[in-house]
């Protein structure tokens, strides 16, 4: 897609730095489009690992959403931590909502580590509820400000793609380890060499000025930073997970679930979505963790508990029976239009949920 109008009648713009705006070419609707949309990709990715995914969202709601297709960690920039990506994302994001002042709500589609970077960025983004004239308030201002905001924003959706929420270290949680442990625990060992502060934090096994690992901090408000309270603002959140052949990110880790919580599933038989096999609506629970021995499940179930006080939609998906099965963790974002497509079903099954 080039800058400028298109033939489908969806414009789009690539910023110096590669991000890339993604609006409706129709004066009428792309004045009324209040809704900002970030799409963040995973790692080692660029913005237009979401071209698909934003000329789809823009055809489909074309009165209703402006794209923005996140750039500020392409690249090797996605090694340098889910921290100082998620830092580079809030400032991005308060960029656009800067120079587009008619926006009113906001959204985040993420895939893989994307999640996690989109996770840390709400956290900075927001804004405790404000309740003015509390002897006097009108309606409206009790309105307004009955809840936090995204960056001033009225929180809608929060979807992640294949997202590793509970790391990637050990059990399985990294398919192509075949679950072998001597294969993980060298991957646990090595993996900052790899894929640098990133792998530290999706291992679990950093410990920056003695803290807990980032992802466990990520499961409460910190100080300044509400990352909770945040996920709570949004209207839904949604994990979409593959069951099987994503080589990168397991089930259980993506779709914030312990073994015993698996369901099972069968080849779909909707048309319309051919590879959603799964949908569970999972109510926010405020259990404690499960007691176990091992202390890297022990970290996993903390993690598990935390991500589940509150509500998530998940919707498991299947390629097993697609000629690009062994490629699903990009298959499900449609990452490549012509190498992906078959994954297209599951943008619009996005697209069909998502409240505007």
């Amino acid at each position: 897609m080039e800058n400028g109008i298109v033939e489908n009648g969806v414009c789009s713009k690539e910023s110096v730095n590669g991000s890339r705006d993604v609006w409706s070419c129709e004066d009428s609707d792309s004045s009324s489009a209040d809704h900002l949309v970030v799409m963040v990709h995973g790692i080692l990715g660029s913005a237009t690992d979401w071209k698909f995914g934003a000329e789809q969202f823009v055809k489909r709601l074309p009165d209703k959403v402006f794209v923005h297709c996140s750039e500020r960690n392409m690249s090797r920039l996605t090694l340098d931590g889910v921290d100082v990506m998620g830092q580079r994302l809030t400032q991005e994001v308060l960029e656009v909502i800067q120079r587009k002042p008619n926006l009113c709500k906001i959204s985040f589609v993420a895939h893989s580590v994307g999640g996690l970077v989109a996770r840390y960025a709400v956290g900075k983004l927001y804004k405790p509820p404000r309740i003015e004239n509390v002897d006097n308030p009108s309606a409206d201002t009790c309105e307004k400000n009955s809840c936090g905001t995204i960056g001033g924003l009225e929180a809608m959706n929060f979807i992640t793609v294949a997202t590793p929420h509970l790391g990637s270290r050990g059990n399985k949680q990294v398919p192509f380890l075949f679950g072998v442990s001597a294969f993980e625990k060298v991957a646990n060992a090595v993996i900052h060499l790899i894929f640098g502060r990133t792998g530290r934090h999706l291992f679990l096994n950093d410990n920056d000025e003695g803290k807990p690992p980032l992802l466990r901090c990520m499961i409460e408000d910190d100080g300044e930073n509400y990352f909770m309270s945040a996920l709570c603002t949004f209207k839904r959140r949604v994990a979409y997970s593959n069951v099987g052949y994503d080589h990168i990110v397991g089930w259980r880790t993506s779709s914030i679930r312990r073994d015993s919580e698996l369901p099972n599933w069968e080849d779909s038989l909707n048309e319309k979505y051919p590879h959603i096999v799964n949908e569970e609506h999972c109510k926010a629970c405020d259990a404690e963790p499960n007691s176990v021995e091992d202390s890297g499940d022990k970290l996993e179930e903390e993690l598990v508990t935390g991500l589940s006080r509150v509500s998530w939609e998940k919707v498991d998906v299947s390629f097993h029976s697609s000629r690009q099965r062994f490629a699903a963790h990009s298959v499900i974002q449609v990452k490549d239009e012509v190498m992906h497509v078959e994954g297209a079903d599951v943008i619009h099954h996005m697209i069909d949920h998502f409240l505007t």
